[in-house]
This record gives C-alpha cells, sequence and structure tokens, in this order.
C-alpha cells in the first residue's frame, strides 16, 4: 500500500507529504503491533528498525514535468 501512495504521490515538490505519510503509516503499524502483543511492549528502537526493513524510503520517484515530458527525436527526422 504504502509502495502504491508513494508512486502516485512522490512528485517534486511533495517531500513533506510522502515523508508525512511514511511516518503515519510506521505510527499506526507501531501501535497495532503493540496492542497484539501480550508480554512484549514495542519500543520505538525496535520500531525504527522494522521501518527502515518493511517499508520503503519516502523519496521522489518522478521527475520535473519540464524533464518528463521533453521530447527528444535524437536525430530522426520528426514524423508529419
Amino acid at each position: 500500500m504504502v509502495r502504491g501512495h508513494l508512486a502516485y504521490y512522490a512528485v517534486p515538490g511533495n517531500s513533506q507529504a510522502i515523508r508525512t505519510f511514511r511516518t503515519q503509516v510506521a505510527g499506526h503499524w507501531c501501535k497495532a503491533l503493540r496492542r497484539r502483543s501480550q508480554r512484549h511492549r514495542l519500543d520505538w528502537q525496535r520500531m525504527n528498525r522494522l521501518t527502515l526493513r518493511w517499508l520503503p524510503p519516502a523519496r521522489i520517484q518522478h521527475p520535473y514535468p519540464e524533464v518528463r515530458f521533453a521530447a527528444t527525436t535524437r536525430g530522426k527526422s520528426p514524423v508529419r
């Protein structure tokens, strides 16, 4: 779910929002894991290790639009 969210929303200028989303997901995941445990409390040090291992990093995955849509012909004549 996180990978799909990042694939759609990880555009230039939206880095703070995707970092916040990843942090919120980690928080909800930690709360759910703590609720399931009967003997052991999950601390944030261990939760951070789980987050680094299993959640993709929050980084921009798409180029700026002017770079993305820049069409080059690379020596070919344009089709008319």
